[in-house]
């Protein structure tokens, strides 16, 4: 529940720290005062939007503070430890806004994003805003207060997210049935291009092999004619080759018979010189024996370099890339050309999709139809406290086209006269029903909330009386399961509050201020005899007051 509040430099309010208990606590004040600032002061803590008008007159920044005990509240502990904010059983929500209008928020001490701060307000406190009954002349609104009331909202978003799913792949069958006459014709174009270069078939590392195959092929006779003469250089040759002369040059060291270190050394290395032209001599024999004078491959090699560098040409890429460009080209006609199959399969993921959505989409329009009467039930019931014992309130549901909020259109309606066929809201009821509808349903939905904290801010707008007094009742009765804030100017709702805060506004020094007091239990008479008389307060005011509060 919410522990404590703290407020600075916010709109007219100045500095405020205020304890809170559980039960029901109501805010009263003359009108003008300021009444609903608390509740602004909490839904900024809470996350609600910032602007520069929040910071008080001559203050650089607004500061809010709410801090709540979560011994009882399991599912905001368990937030707070995914986010690894928890700190135990107490929990501090911290805003603070800047006189640009920009603001900081904090959760526990630690900067955290805004929607951070939604996601876990929404957990801890549920406001009912005292315009609330203008909402209920939208349809859109209506399905919200059914999906929360029977708790549907995850089974809302799960087929919000398969409606979503299914559209995607719709999406895509759209656009691979109604491809352009551009992707035709790049397609044909592919087509022809891939067949080409599937005829050519070139191979990685090909180029640089058929270009040394064409030049070896178109030297052969040089090599052939020059290397032989080398050969006969080195050995073959009787007119003298080196392996003749090294081999006279040793017979003549021989002939001298002389024995020293450095002769020796000369006779080696004549011996290992003759040695590698010999091995040369066999090397280039055996290359010479591999080299052919072939014409005819040689035709076939350079015509096959001529297709690779036409072909190149075509394309604008080097001829040694165009195993890469085929590879590529293949690719995008594949992708180009998914052709009936991949259709096909796609159609079918779609039916898949489609049958999913459709069989969450009739889960939830037949929870949404079970939960229409348990509404309609608890209202109407509602409705004969409040003083409207012949009105019927009527969730209809109606089949529309598969959307990403359901199969079913739902609108509220009301019959206000018996024997009258019930209608919209905003074609029956006036404006003083409609905010006891409004408020009907707000307490029934409330009755079902798990939240732990109820704001009512002004919701008994119109009502006075006896009924005032019903109204007071319902909310004192949820004050008993759950913290309830109300801000009221009704004396029947305020004398059934369990703890009661007065707000009013001070001139200073030609500014005002606004000042929210707890009262005990004489100031809570005198300001009970103030709502019931106005102004002046009589004796017959006071008593009044005492005898409503004596009730309780």
């Amino acid at each position: 529940m919410l522990t404590h509040l703290s407020i600075r430099d916010f709109t007219l309010i100045e500095q405020l720290d205020i304890e809170l208990d559980s039960g029901m606590t109501v805010i009263s004040g003359e009108t003008g005062a300021g009444k609903s600032i608390m509740l602004d002061a909490l839904g900024l803590a809470l996350g609600d939007r910032s602007d520069s008008d929040m910071v008080r007159h001559g203050s650089e920044r607004a500061e809010i503070c709410a801090s709540f005990d979560l011994s009882q509240l399991p599912q905001a502990r368990a937030w707070l430890e995914t986010q690894q904010l928890d700190q135990g059983d107490d929990c501090i929500l911290r805003r603070v806004v800047g006189r640009n209008g920009r603001s900081r928020a904090y959760i526990n001490g630690q900067p955290s994003p805004l929607g951070n701060l939604r996601a876990l307000g929404e957990r801890l406190i549920e406001i009912h805003g005292q315009h609330e009954h203008q909402k209920l002349l939208k349809k859109e609104h209506h399905r919200l207060l059914l999906d929360g009331f029977g708790g549907l909202e995850p089974l809302a978003a799960e087929v919000a997210q398969q409606f979503k799913s299914w559209q995607q792949l719709q999406q895509q069958l759209e656009q691979l049935r109604n491809r352009s006459d551009e992707q035709n014709a790049r397609e044909q174009l592919l087509r022809y291009q891939v067949q080409e270069l599937d005829q050519l078939a070139p191979e990685p590392d090909e180029l640089l092999a058929l270009e040394q195959e064409q030049q070896q092929l178109a030297q052969a006779d040089n090599l052939l004619l020059n290397g032989e003469a080398v050969r006969q250089q080195l050995s073959e040759s009787d007119e003298g080759n080196c392996a003749s002369l090294l081999n006279h040059s040793l017979q003549q060291l021989a002939e001298l018979n002389l024995s020293n270190d450095s002769l020796d050394s000369v006779n080696e290395m004549i011996n290992n010189a003759l040695i590698q032209v010999e091995e040369a001599s066999r090397e280039l024999g055996h290359y010479l024996d591999r080299v052919e004078q072939d014409p005819q491959r040689l035709q076939q090699v350079e015509e096959r370099l001529g297709l690779f560098f036409q072909i190149a040409r075509k394309h604008r890429v080097e001829a040694d890339q165009l195993p890469t460009l085929h590879q590529q080209l293949a690719d995008e006609l594949n992708s180009l050309s998914l052709g009936d199959e991949a259709l096909e399969q796609l159609e079918a993921r779609c039916r898949q999709e489609q049958d999913s959505y459709q069989k969450l989409a009739s889960k939830l329009s037949k929870q949404r139809l079970k939960t229409a009467k348990q509404l309609r039930d608890q209202v109407n019931e509602q409705l004969k406290q409040l003083g409207m014992p012949n009105s019927r309130f009527s969730p209809e549901l109606t089949p529309i086209e598969p959307k990403a909020q359901g199969i079913d259109e739902i609108e509220f309606l009301i019959s206000t006269n018996p024997g009258q066929p019930a209608k919209a809201l905003s074609r029956v009821a006036s404006g003083g029903e409609l905010s006891r509808i409004s408020l009907a349903i707000q307490v029934v939905t409330a009755q079902t909330s798990d939240t732990p904290v109820l704001a009512f801010d002004e919701v008994d707008v119109g009502i006075g009386g006896a009924i005032a007094e019903v109204v007071g009742r319902l909310l004192r009765e949820l004050g008993q399961r759950c913290q309830v804030l109300c801000v009221t100017h009704q004396p029947q709702v305020a004398s059934q509050g369990h703890h009661h805060l007065q707000v009013s506004k001070q001139t200073s020094r030609g500014s005002n201020k606004t000042r929210i007091r707890q009262l005990d239990s004489d100031a809570r008479i005198q300001e009970i005899a103030r709502m019931l008389g106005g102004i002046d307060i009589t004796q017959r005011s006071i008593d009044h007051a005492e005898e409503m509060l004596a009730l309780h």
